[in-house]
C-alpha cells in the first residue's frame, strides 16, 4: 500500500505559543499548546492564539520570522496587506495564507505580533503535525501553562486590593 502525498489539508499542527517579552525571553512565562487545522487561514489562527491567551482581536498584527527584531524580518504575514491600510507593506496577508504553506517543518518559529503600540510578543513554535481527528474544523487548546498577563490592566484591581487588605486587619 502506498502512502498518498497530503496537501495539509486533512493534518492538524500543533503548536506551542508562549507569550513573550519584547527580548523573546520565553523561560517561566505563560504558554499553550493549539491543535490548529493545517487549512486554517493565519487570520484564524491568530484568532485562536489571542481566545487561548483571552485577548481580544481588536488590533493589528503580523507573524514574522525575527523574533525579537520584527521590523527586520525577512519572512512576514500581515494584516496591514489584507487590508490596504499600508499599501508598501513588503509582505502577504493573512486572510488568505494558510498556516500549512507557512509552517512547513517541526519546530519553525515565529513571532506573532499583536498590537503594534503595545506591542504583544507571543513566539509560535510548530511541535507536531497529526492526522486530523477531532480537530478537523477548528481550534482547540489542548494545555494551558500559566496565567496570561492580561491584555488590559484592571482599573479597579489596586483600589480592590486595598479594599481586601483593610477587611483582614
Amino acid at each position: 500500500m502506498t502512502k498518498r502525498a497530503t496537501d495539509g489539508n486533512d493534518l492538524t499542527f500543533m503548536f506551542k505559543v508562549t507569550q513573550s517579552n519584547y527580548m523573546g525571553n520565553v523561560r517561566g512565562r505563560p504558554y499553550r499548546v493549539l491543535a490548529v487545522p493545517g487549512d486554517f487561514t493565519l487570520y484564524k489562527f491568530a484568532d485562536a492564539i489571542l481566545s487561548g491567551f483571552e485577548f481580544d482581536q481588536d488590533h493589528a498584527f503580523g507573524f514574522y520570522d525575527n523574533l525579537t527584531r520584527w521590523s527586520q524580518s525577512r519572512e512576514g504575514y500581515e494584516l496591514f496587506s489584507d487590508d490596504d491600510r499600508d499599501p508598501l507593506s513588503e509582505f502577504p496577508g493573512v486572510k488568505k495564507t494558510q498556516v500549512k504553506d507557512v509552517f512547513t517543518h517541526i519546530k519553525k518559529k515565529m513571532l506573532f505580533l499583536f498590537d503594534y503600540g503595545d506591542e504583544w510578543h507571543f513566539r509560535v513554535e510548530l511541535i507536531g503535525v497529526e492526522p486530523v481527528g477531532e480537530h478537523k474544523t477548528h481550534a482547540k487548546v489542548v494545555k494551558s501553562v500559566g496565567e496570561a498577563l492580561p491584555q488590559y490592566a484592571d482599573p479597579d484591581e489596586d483600589d480592590s486590593d486595598e479594599d481586601n487588605s483593610s477587611d483582614d486587619e
